[in-house]
């Protein structure tokens, strides 16, 4: 077992409650121990601050002017892709899947296979990809290239991805499950390549979900955003989170892409249910301006402050939030604990994704894990037993 370090007089973010408890951690495996009787080889005094899991990044395009389809070569990649991992650290994120947007299919085979699970030095883990297209509802386009759009066709899954991503990077992918032929194509990513899949750029009706939950979706993307309202008559995708087999679904806590009391009423429907993502774009962490597009946006883009609008018009391509400030806005505006704002970047995912190894601050489990303020502030970020930042 080797070095213990005892992490005491704190508490600990577990199922969403804050308990008063010791953390101990093997310096040798990395990995949460369960109390010996032994005394500790190094004690480190909290002074009563919070310990979460580490925090979990499912939808990020980018950040640092560093957008993930931005592939000149692999070397150019890998070292962006490092860059990116570390500055995570700051936002208590210990582990992220790289999101990327409706591309060419030789955009997709080109990007993919750097995007398979790999650890960094002192950064956070690259988890996979999550694939936002390109099986999405023209309507509901957002900031995507609907010209780049495909029918749901699970013959052409392997052209359109790569059978070795399919296999290895792409681990979420989000369709709108109205388009014919969705349902069979979910149940092979599903059974075949373990892919989850999320609902989102979608007008789908509430029945179309349903069967799509049936097939085996499991998720929803960006509640609210790129979907057909809630109607009290006509629930759509929304309508969802508090159905009976009510599957996980994302939110935006910017304050731009919902309302903070939307943002509220979405996350006190099923607290157990409620993911928070940045949905962040490569401007994150760069001044406000006039920016270059990409292999999804071809227009220019403009920054103020988190919010990123295509150029000349109103329309919404991400946002700029890191991850600490989302779990801050939502203890803010919906008025839940800081414990309860956690489960939904770290519990939450980890339950959504299948990730058996983090998210939770269990014996066995990594050892990754932030220490925060009481008002959600990251002070410090450890990977494996070790302090990496703060």
């Amino acid at each position: 077992m080797g070095m213990i370090r005892a992490f005491t007089n704190g508490r600990l973010c577990v199922n969403g409650r804050l308990v008063a408890d010791q953390l101990l951690v093997s310096e040798e495996s990395g990995r949460i121990v369960a109390p010996s009787g032994d005394v500790p080889d190094e004690v480190i005094d909290l002074e009563g601050r919070i310990i979460s899991p580490g925090f979990l990044e499912l939808q990020t395009n980018g950040v640092l002017g560093f957008h993930f389809t931005h592939h000149e070569n692999d070397e150019q990649y890998s070292t962006q892709l490092q860059r990116v991992s570390k500055y995570f650290l700051s936002k208590g994120v210990t582990g992220f899947w790289a999101t990327v947007p409706t591309v060419s299919s030789t955009d997709f085979n080109k990007i993919l296979p750097s995007l398979a699970p790999r650890p960094f030095h002192h950064g956070a883990s690259l988890l996979g990809a999550h694939v936002e297209g390109p099986y999405l509802a023209p309507t509901k386009r957002g900031a995507h290239n609907e010209n780049l759009f495909l029918s749901p066709n699970s013959s052409a899954l392997i052209s359109t991805y790569g059978l070795q991503n399919l296999q290895t990077s792409i681990k979420l992918l989000t369709l709108a499950p109205e388009l014919p032929g969705s349902n069979s194509l979910i149940r092979t990513l599903s059974t075949e390549y373990h892919i989850r899949v999320s609902l989102g750029h979608s007008a789908a009706s509430y029945q179309d979900g349903i069967s799509a939950l049936n097939a085996g979706a499991k998720s929803l993307t960006h509640v609210f955003n790129a979907m057909n309202p809630l109607h009290h008559r006509n629930p759509g995708l929304a309508g969802l989170i508090t159905s009976p087999a009510a599957p996980f679904y994302s939110v935006i806590p910017d304050g731009i892409h919902l309302h903070p009391a939307t943002l509220t009423m979405a996350f006190r429907a099923n607290p157990d249910r409620c993911i928070l993502i940045t949905d962040s774009v490569e401007l994150a962490g760069l001044p406000d301006g006039v920016y270059p597009g990409h292999a999804q946006i071809p227009s220019l883009q403009r920054k103020e402050g988190n919010k990123v609008t295509i150029e000349g018009t109103d329309t919404l391509i991400g946002s700029c939030c890191s991850l600490d400030e989302c779990v801050r806005n939502l203890v803010e505006w919906s008025g839940c604990t800081l414990a309860q704002a956690v489960k939904c970047v770290t519990e939450n995912i980890a339950q959504l994704m299948g990730e058996s190894d983090r998210g939770m601050l269990a014996v066995g489990r990594r050892a990754d894990f932030v220490v925060l303020d009481d008002g959600g502030k990251v002070l410090q970020t450890w990977i494996e037993g070790k302090k990496v930042f703060g």
